[in-house]
């Protein structure tokens, strides 16, 4: 889900190259890979920071920072978003070579994966061009070793001329050999002769021509024969970032310029275009890969993959990929709503207990009654029902999804789903940015960063919102086990609940391919582009960390956040409740002014008005209609879900109001964390206001359709 204390919230608005050493003897490592490798891993294990792993890619897409003592000496430890290449064809490729090449880092470890080290090895090569203090980190050790891969690390280590270090991250093997090669290529200063890549003659004389006015200008900043080659390749990308980070325009310097074009001249001269020019570059260095790799690894069993791809054969086919999906879902949501019953109750039951006390001791103490009713009826019993209602479903669906992550399986999903995304003119990367939203849409908006098109970014981060995050899964599971699944039999319950709960986020994910679509064919006309989807081996997951991280890092995060939210949200309602213009109070005029408007779509004002001061978070929409029904009539003592039901009912709620209530949840604007977001993301005000618009006025159209319909046939 992507979803952390590091990626959700104000911190994601952070900037990701700001690392501040606390003295000089401080040393900054960099952590690159490609995805799927356990770079996260590795991090986590050296730094206790815990941020979150998912064994599908995308998922970092910004710089997580973690220090780690080693040897009396500090290691500021960055992980870099995890990418194929550093050819900087997608945003998250651009923030991991920028952060590599202006971060002012001592070192850089590649994480690899010692079952497909040859893929890897692209990686490293490049990360060589642009410095030799790199330490190869080959992780997994112990899986290859099941699947009867041999690495010859001493081998691997000449062939690449660096340290090499085999790992298995997840049970701490090889980490202290990490350290201790990072200690001598960054304190000791052993000197690394890296693997030096010659090109063709042609390539190598027009690298000749402008290297050395190339080193001149960047006064040892960058490598000077690396920089070379992206000028010669035309990386606009690489000039911005120096413009930005070196405040050096090499172009701009009469005698590079004449060279630089002396030296694509010669290039032209040899039939060598740009495109044919990255073809070279990029197949010489291909070449390597699979030279060191034919030397360094040796494998017993050629058919190690042969089980994975059976299930897959199952799990992505056609008849099969889309109904395991939802089935999978389902099960889900059945476990949760199953399993999120009892405990809600009894954490209600036992909160709403306190409240009681606390009522004596406000009376005990002779209180005035407007401050029991601003501390007590306003604040604790609004964080009150935010705690019962959203922390037993919370604690179960996270480690559920993550196993699900650490598996293998969302990649799977956006293979199951790339058609529909390409039948929609969306990227199908737009999937795994979906399944991110799931957990925070304002993580699932930094997601974005894996599309390469910034049409179908754009598109992505326009229709995230269709997607429910945690915030309104507790909404949507109160509303429909109050007003469908109780008509059930009492053993049916949970399963017609979690069965309604699938097609709501099934029609959430066809809301998204539809307006995917319509967005696509208007205002962001274009046609989707291609892309390699790694599927990822399956794994074992951690079960007992996931259950960990999931409560510690993200059900008591998110918790913590709504309550902070909530309690001033309760006071906000409380005070309205009680201040009166003549006969009636503010809470009630301003839900009678919304209510002509809010009752054409199903709703009434106090639900709307709920909406809108819910902006800040959606988990506190029904703790505020919750205290608006409350306060406008009698105080009641909510201890279960019955008493939820029976207080929505006295206040005119039918089963369309339920319908609607759970449509406009679905689809109404981001929250302010998730706007914020986006403005960020897109450096723009005007596609905040479109991705605020978009879901706000499709929720609006779907809510009055159903509404209306509903009565013209007599139904509501």
């Amino acid at each position: 889900m992507g979803l952390s204390n590091q990626s959700t919230g104000a911190g994601i608005l952070q900037s990701e190259f700001k690392i501040e050493r606390n003295n000089s003897s401080e040393k900054i490592i960099a952590l690159a890979g490609n995805p799927n490798v356990g770079k996260s891993t590795v991090f986590n294990s050296l730094t206790g920071l815990n941020q979150h792993t998912g064994n599908w890619p995308g998922k970092t897409v910004t710089n997580a920072q973690g220090r780690y003592k080693y040897k009396n000496t500090t290691f500021i430890l960055a992980d870099v978003p995890g990418t194929y290449s550093l050819m900087a064809n997608s945003e998250e490729e651009e923030v991991a070579r920028d952060f590599l090449c202006f971060s002012n880092i001592d070192a850089v470890v590649v994480v690899t994966d010692a079952t497909c080290l040859e893929r890897n090895l692209y990686l490293v090569l490049q990360i060589l061009e642009i410095t030799a203090n790199v330490v190869v980190c080959v992780n997994l050790m112990d899986e290859a070793k099941r699947k009867r891969i041999h690495v010859d690390l001493e081998e691997l280590s000449r062939q690449l001329g660096v340290l090499v270090v085999g790992t298995s991250a997840n049970t701490g093997e090889g980490l202290d050999e990490l350290m201790e090669a990072v200690h001598q290529v960054t304190v000791k200063k052993n000197c690394s002769q890296p693997l030096d890549i010659s090109y063709d003659e042609i390539i190598e004389k027009s690298i000749d021509i402008i290297e050395s006015r190339v080193k001149e200008l960047l006064n040892d900043n960058l490598n000077s024969r690396w920089v070379s080659l992206k000028l010669l390749d035309g990386d606009e990308k690489l000039l911005n970032s120096m413009k930005k980070y070196l405040e050096l325009d090499l172009l701009q310097d009469q005698a590079l310029f004449q060279r630089l074009k002396e030296a694509r001249n010669l290039l032209n001269l040899n039939g060598i275009g740009i495109e044919t020019y990255r073809e070279m570059i990029a197949s010489k260095t291909v070449a390597i890969a699979e030279n060191v790799a034919s030397i360094s690894v040796m494998t017993e069993n050629k058919e190690y993959n042969d089980l994975d791809r059976r299930i897959d054969r199952i799990v992505t086919s056609r008849s099969f990929g889309i109904p395991i999906m939802i089935g999978l879902l389902g099960f889900i949501f059945w476990i949760t709503i199953t399993g999120a019953n009892y405990p809600s109750q009894a954490i209600a039951t036992f909160l709403f207990w306190i409240e009681e006390h606390l009522t004596g001791l406000f009376m005990k103490l002779g209180a005035p009654a407007w401050v029991h009713g601003l501390f007590v009826m306003g604040i604790y019993r609004t964080v009150a029902w935010v705690v019962s209602v959203m922390l037993p479903p919370m604690a179960i669906f996270f480690p559920l999804f993550t196993l699900l992550e650490d598996l293998g399986y969302l990649p799977r999903v956006a293979f199951n789903l790339d058609n529909f995304f390409k039948k929609s003119c969306a990227h199908g990367k737009q999937a795994l940015t979906m399944c991110m939203g799931f957990g925070c849409n304002a993580a699932g908006i930094i997601g974005c960063r894996i599309i390469n098109s910034p049409r179908e970014k754009l598109i992505a981060m326009i229709t995230n919102n269709f997607v429910p995050c945690n915030g309104r899964f507790p909404t949507l599971i109160a509303i429909i086990t109050i007003f469908f699944a109780g008509y059930a039999a009492s053993p049916f319950q949970s399963l017609l609940s979690a069965i309604l709960l699938t097609g709501v986020i099934v029609l959430g994910i066809v809301m998204t391919l539809i307006i995917s679509r319509i967005l696509s064919k208007t205002i962001l006309k274009g046609l989707p582009s291609s892309f390699a989807l790694e599927l990822p081996p399956y794994r074992k997951p951690q079960i007992c960390t996931v259950i960990v991280r999931s409560v510690f890092d993200r059900t008591l995060f998110v918790l913590g956040r709504a309550v902070m939210v909530a309690a001033p949200a309760g006071l906000i309602i409380w005070v309205m409740a009680n201040i009166h213009v003549g006969d009636i109070s503010l809470l009630k005029q301003c839900a009678i002014f919304l209510d002509p408007f809010a009752r054409l779509i199903g709703l009434d004002g106090y639900i709307l008005l709920a909406f809108i001061l819910g902006f800040p978070a959606n988990e506190i929409v029904i703790p505020i209609v919750i205290m608006s029904y409350m306060s406008a009539s009698s105080m009641l003592e909510l201890n279960s879900l019955v008493q939820l039901g029976d207080l929505l009912v006295s206040n005119g709620w039918t089963w369309l109001t339920a319908l609607c209530m759970m449509l406009f949840s679905l689809m109404h604007w981001p929250c302010g964390t998730t706007c914020l977001t986006i403005k960020k993301e897109s450096q723009s005000w005007k596609w905040t206001l479109v991705s605020f618009l978009v879901p706000t006025v499709t929720g609006i159209v779907v809510c009055f359709f159903v509404a209306s319909t509903a009565r013209l046939l007599g139904l509501a």
